[in-house]
């Protein structure tokens, strides 16, 4: 396919890239950041951690192995934009069931390609994330000034609740494909992807998914033995309501896991802060440390924010729920990657042990879980 309709990238800074419409054709706005995996765009733009932000791959060659149904993470793409250097021409996999663009342009994605990503990556880790548009189609009449404007007039990342725009609509069941039924898990989906309810199927879970919005009564209804919450968009300070419920169910003794977003969130369960990284971490690249073992894991990421908990050793939760230290740190900058409490049965990571795309170091992460819920079910029997 030969491009030769103009688009432009316009950066709340005033900067300007020009280049050509790849997929819908229109005008979006959202945080620019971008991801550095060299596989798995299609996953990348079917993560519903994506909502809110304008993508920009660093890998140069997009769109090569095509689209399939198999490995779409939710129902659709999120991003509000797209930003590729070289789309390719052409789909050469035996998967594929569709070309990259027509999925884009059938989600109405509004992207841009034959961008030097390369420098506009350079720029992000330079300046940090920061609020842009795509513009194609009839929003290139806009007037230059116009569009900046409108960039600038969007919100921020800091600050907005977007768990409303990425949960389901209504509570439903996943019930378990492993060899042993192990329990019930009450999954809060803030964003969820297929790849971990999969996992916890395989684990013996029936998983209810549950609504974001959803109360004590309503995770008690679903006769839980563990609570987990999921990965997803928007500034965790903005989730309060998330974070008292999860702090009532530790108080119950529900065992936890979280993931990503459900990293933060337990963080302020516990009665931690949060704050906003300056471009993040997005790819499938990222080493951590276990804090535990020494063990280097290659991870992948996407996330904005981080939890704020001192790295030398166990600390009192503020919220009084007993002793809690840093399980994973990341090696590119000393974030915090994940939290282990000592007096009671939770852990969180902030990376993801369930990526599809790998890689696959931390799925043992889903058995450990399995294991803490099998322990506490003991723990109640025998008590």
């Amino acid at each position: 396919m030969i491009r030769t309709e103009p688009a432009v990238l316009v950066l709340e800074d005033g900067t300007r890239y020009e280049g050509l419409a790849y997929g819908a054709r229109g005008e979006r706005y959202g945080e620019l950041v971008f991801t550095t995996g060299m596989t798995g765009y299609q996953e990348t733009l079917s993560d519903p951690s994506y909502a809110g932000q304008i993508v920009v791959q660093t890998a140069p060659h997009i769109g090569n192995t095509g689209v399939n149904d198999e490995d779409m993470e939710s129902a659709g793409f999120w991003p509000a934009g797209y930003v590729v250097r070289d789309p390719s021409r052409v789909v050469s996999n035996w998967r594929a069931q569709a070309d990259l663009e027509s999925a884009l342009v059938e989600s109405g994605i509004v992207g841009i390609s034959d961008v030097d990503t390369r420098a506009l990556t350079r720029k992000i880790r330079d300046r940090g994330a920061m609020r842009a548009g795509v513009f194609s189609g009839e929003a290139l009449g806009i007037a230059e000034a116009e569009q900046l404007e409108r960039v600038q007039a969007q919100p921020e990342m800091a600050g907005r609740y977007l768990s409303d725009r990425v949960t389901t609509d209504a509570a439903y069941v996943a019930e378990h494909t492993g060899s042993e039924r192990i329990g019930v898990v009450a999954l809060l989906d803030l964003g969820v992807k297929t790849a971990t309810i999969r996992n916890l199927n395989y684990r013996g879970f029936d998983v209810h998914v549950l609504p974001a919005d959803a109360t004590a009564d309503d995770v008690r209804a679903t006769g839980a033995d563990a609570i987990f919450y999921s990965n997803g968009p928007g500034d965790p300070e903005a989730n309060d309501a998330q974070a008292q419920l999860l702090r009532e169910l530790l108080r119950e003794g529900y065992p936890f896991m979280g993931i990503c977003f459900g990293n933060q969130l337990l963080g302020r369960a516990l009665g931690f802060d949060t704050y906003k990284l300056p471009f993040g971490h997005r790819g499938i690249n990222q080493p951590v440390r276990d804090t535990a073992t020494g063990k280097v894991e290659i991870t992948a990421q996407n996330h904005g924010f981080a939890v704020d908990v001192p790295l030398d050793g166990p600390v009192d939760s503020p919220a009084g729920l007993g002793r809690v230290e840093v399980s994973h740190i990341g090696l590119n900058d000393q974030v915090v990657e994940g939290l282990r409490c000592l007096d009671i049965p939770a852990f969180s990571v902030q990376f993801h042990p369930e990526a599809a795309s790998g890689p696959h170091d931390a799925s043992p992460l889903f058995d450990r879980f399995r294991d803490l819920v099998v322990a506490a079910k003991a723990d109640k029997q025998h008590n």
